[in-house]
């Protein structure tokens, strides 16, 4: 006999995440398993691409986004739970390098380096980082300079594989990218001041007419839990009160 109830076992969570989640969610993700008995999957994709695939119904239960505006999207479709999404963190932008780059004194003066030919950024159509780091570049001064030098990754999980790759001399990546154990044992990096672009507030939306969506609130409240919390902060996400 299993120690939780069949219906339990056999339920299955299916989570839309954000791609900087991908190096943090999939602990959360087990522990909530081994404390309920439901079992979860996740598909980390740009919160654009994960965002047009709900509204055009996709089966989803939840969706954790690297900002609000596009759980707002899912919302104004009429395909969400909540009148407003649920902000659960705030992500913060870092500017990653290998360390065999010839840039080993990292600091965004890096940025007007005329040795410098290449940058990786997300999308910023599709990503929350991409357009954190156009805006960052723009607070500076510098993105009319460096477009030619940009190298548009899909996500911020594809850019970081730019960047650790050497497709990419440099990336301005999530922290949680750069607090991987490969990326930190590769390269090292500096956090882009939180004032050179707006917040990076990431939110969450239960979907309409989700079979398990008391699951989904269910995670919510553990997904938000202080304990959880403490450990997105390790992982570079600030959790956020409610």
């Amino acid at each position: 006999m299993g120690v939780f109830p069949q219906a339990h076992a056999q339920q299955t969570l299916r989570i839309a995440a954000a791609a900087d989640l991908q190096p943090v969610l999939p602990p959360v993700l087990a522990q909530f398993e081994k404390q309920t008995g439901i079992h979860t999957e996740a598909s980390y994709q740009s919160s654009a691409t994960l965002a047009t695939q709900i509204i055009n119904g996709a089966p989803f239960d939840l969706f954790l986004a690297a900002d609000l505006s596009f759980p707002q999207k899912v919302i104004d479709a009429g395909r969400a739970e909540e009148s407003q999404p649920l902000p659960y963190a705030r992500g913060t932008l870092v500017l990653w390098t290998r360390n065999d780059s010839p840039f080993t004194h990292l600091s965004l003066n890096t940025l007007r380096d005329p040795a410098l030919k290449t940058i990786a950024i997300a999308n910023a159509g599709h990503a929350p980082y991409g357009r954190a780091a156009q805006a960052a570049l723009t607070h500076l001064g510098m993105l009319d300079t460096l477009r030619p030098k940009l190298v548009i990754a899909e996500n911020i999980a594809q850019t970081a594989q730019y960047a650790e790759s050497g497709n990419a001399q440099i990336g301005l990546l999530s922290l949680t990218s750069a607090l991987t154990p490969r990326l930190q044992s590769t390269g090292h990096y500096i956090e882009v001041p939180a004032d050179d672009y707006p917040p990076i507030l990431q939110g969450a939306v239960v979907i309409k007419g989700s079979a398990n969506a008391e699951t989904a609130h269910r995670f919510l409240t553990f997904f938000t839990s202080p304990a959880v919390g403490r450990e997105l902060a390790v992982s570079g996400l600030q959790p956020v009160s409610h």
